[in-house]
């Protein structure tokens, strides 16, 4: 199984699909092959092994870190593949968490073959994002923030560029080209006008961009930066303030992995709805004393019912110091400011 884990993380990212890896044993216990997913429209992990191991498959044990697929895609089901190759026996290390795909080993279990679940710690490691969305049915949500010591995330004239230094709008864009969307509400638009591209330390687009959201019912205008920046298919307007619409909006777009950048209204909804499960906040040395707030009204009168998070770390970024939360567990084990578990 740490064979088949090490397989799919050297492979790279197949996202909007999971990483996945096999092994194929023979009677012995002997290496015959292996195989990994490669991305959308590719061979399954499963089929990439039974490929290389040919007529050799038949009596084999496949050990494969994730349930084998049980749906016509963009591929043919792997249950199909394992029973058709003559696989005897099928070890898998985490259950498929897509209902679209799952069922796998029940179908392998009926036809005859041996077929065991293990709890693989190498095999969970390789998708928390893609499982989380999975079982959660909505993205995993990052909530960054760029304030001033005293919370400002914008002067009284409206400016606020630039809040933090040239290392932390760095990081910022390293996030970007990872995730799989940006999320701002349409006040955040008409006010900064962002582009919301991910680019890299020259300044220059970088080659993975994410989709660029805007949430909110005020109209996009059609010279928004956000609007002509490339590709302009990675655009979206969700005219709504219907946070499980655009989570439903955004998982039919793939996006399991969202970064929420702005504004203090849209922030508050999503701290409210308990949507947030990670926060990197960027706190730049500088005090104004006025102007927007990071976030808007979360509905907390008292100290008792603040939304607590838990520092997970603290660092210095250029002059700047960010830190790394999450949704913090009370003793009853409800999680005040979300919860978002990746297992």
């Amino acid at each position: 199984m740490l064979m088949a884990a090490e397989q799919a993380a050297a492979t790279p990212n197949p996202a909007p699909n999971p990483r996945v890896g096999c092994v194929l044993l023979d009677a012995a216990g002997d290496l015959l092959a292996t195989g990994a997913h490669q991305g959308p429209g590719h061979p399954h992990a499963e089929v990439m092994a039974l490929r290389q191991a040919g007529q050799r498959a038949v009596g084999a044990t496949a050990i494969v870190t994730l349930e084998p697929c049980d749906h016509h895609g963009r591929t043919g089901p792997c249950s199909e593949a394992l029973m058709a190759a003559g696989i005897r026996r099928v070890v898998y290390g985490q259950p498929d968490p897509n209902r679209a795909a799952a069922g796998g080993a029940e179908r392998l279990r009926g036809a005859g073959l041996q077929v065991e679940a293990v709890d693989s710690a190498a095999a969970r490691a390789l998708n928390p994002i893609w499982t989380f969305a999975m079982q959660n049915s909505r993205p995993y949500i990052i909530w960054k923030v760029a304030s001033t010591l005293d919370g400002r995330v914008a002067a009284r004239d409206g400016s606020s560029r630039w809040i933090t230094g040239a290392a932390a709008r760095d990081q910022t864009h390293t996030l970007r080209s990872a995730v799989d969307a940006v999320i701002v509400g349409s006040g955040t638009v008409l006010t900064d006008d962002p582009t919301l591209t991910a680019r890299d330390p020259t300044g220059a687009d970088a080659t993975a961009q994410p989709w660029r959201v805007v949430v909110g019912r005020r109209a996009v205008p059609q010279s928004a930066r956000v609007r002509q920046a490339e590709p302009q298919s990675r655009f979206l307007h969700l005219s709504t303030r219907d946070l499980v619409a655009v989570n439903r909006a955004l998982l039919d777009r793939d996006v399991h992995y969202a970064l929420l950048e702005g504004g203090p209204e849209l922030a508050a909804a999503y701290v409210r709805a308990g949507l947030i499960c990670e926060v990197r906040w960027y706190v730049a040395p500088k005090l104004l004393g006025s102007g927007a707030a990071a976030v808007a009204d979360i509905g907390v009168d008292t100290i008792a019912g603040a939304r607590e998070w838990q520092l997970l770390k603290s660092s210095q970024v250029g002059d700047d110091i960010r830190l790394d939360l999450k949704p913090k567990t009370t003793t009853n084990g409800d999680k005040r400011s979300g919860s978002c578990s990746q297992d």
